[in-house]
């Protein structure tokens, strides 16, 4: 194999890295350090452009790897399932540091902000997902918890873990998220049961619902805002 010049390894992405750092490497560089290997027609960089090409919808770059799935990483020549599973972890990654940093300062007592901070999480996924926020006095997030994974159609919560969820972590108000993978946020009859379960425990225990928010494709409901709440 023919060696390659100190010119040649000066522009590959682990050797442009120790010289000028990450932030002048391009998403591909970065992936094909992560990569390491490619395959004896392709190097790492060029197996990573070719990740990059397939995370182009609905998200770009390296967001855009959480809605691409193993089987088609493992499409690629050169990624096995273990390179699959770390670009999945990678692209997970990324979405929890995105969110970790839009959370900061946001209060959650605006509809319209909180569904802006889960749009992207839970507008594309193909099952029901229920999340409950905890709240502060000041409305900023103590905790975020997936309560319910369910169905295509339904996803089953528990008022009672709801609120031992709520106790466990001091919240003085709570948000209940949840999507409508069928991309339309009109409450159900079940969505509104519930939020009235819900409501007048909280209630009761002095940790007051404010809103229920529904993710559709790009657009919400508030129950707050339909004065339900």
């Amino acid at each position: 194999m023919k060696s390659l010049s100190k010119v040649q390894k000066a522009q590959m992405p682990y050797e442009k890295f120790l010289s000028h750092g990450p932030d002048q490497l391009t998403e591909s560089e970065l992936l094909a350090i992560i990569l390491r290997t490619g395959t004896k027609d392709a190097n790492a960089l060029q197996v990573a452009e070719q990740v990059m090409e397939l995370a182009k919808a609905p998200r770009e770059g390296l967001l855009g790897l959480y809605d691409v799935s193993l089987e088609q990483l493992q499409s690629i020549r050169g990624i096995g399932e273990v390179k699959a599973v770390k670009l999945k972890c990678l692209a997970e990654l990324s979405m929890r540091i995105n969110q970790a940093s839009a959370r900061q300062g946001l209060t959650f007592q605006k509809s319209g902000t909180v569904a802006a901070y889960f749009m992207e999480q839970l507008r594309h996924k193909q099952t029901e997902c229920v999340i409950l926020v905890c709240l502060d006095t000041k409305g900023q997030m103590l905790k975020e918890i997936t309560m319910s994974f369910g169905s295509v159609r339904t996803s089953l919560i528990s008022a009672r873990e709801i609120f031992l969820e709520a106790l466990n972590h001091k919240a003085v108000n709570i948000l209940l998220v949840h999507n409508h993978p069928s991309g339309d946020p009109t409450p159900s009859k079940s969505d509104i049961h519930i939020t009235q379960v819900i409501r007048e425990m909280g209630e009761k225990l002095d940790i007051p619902l404010l809103d229920h928010i529904i993710i559709g494709d790009n657009k919400y409901t508030s129950f707050k805002e339909l004065s339900y709440l």
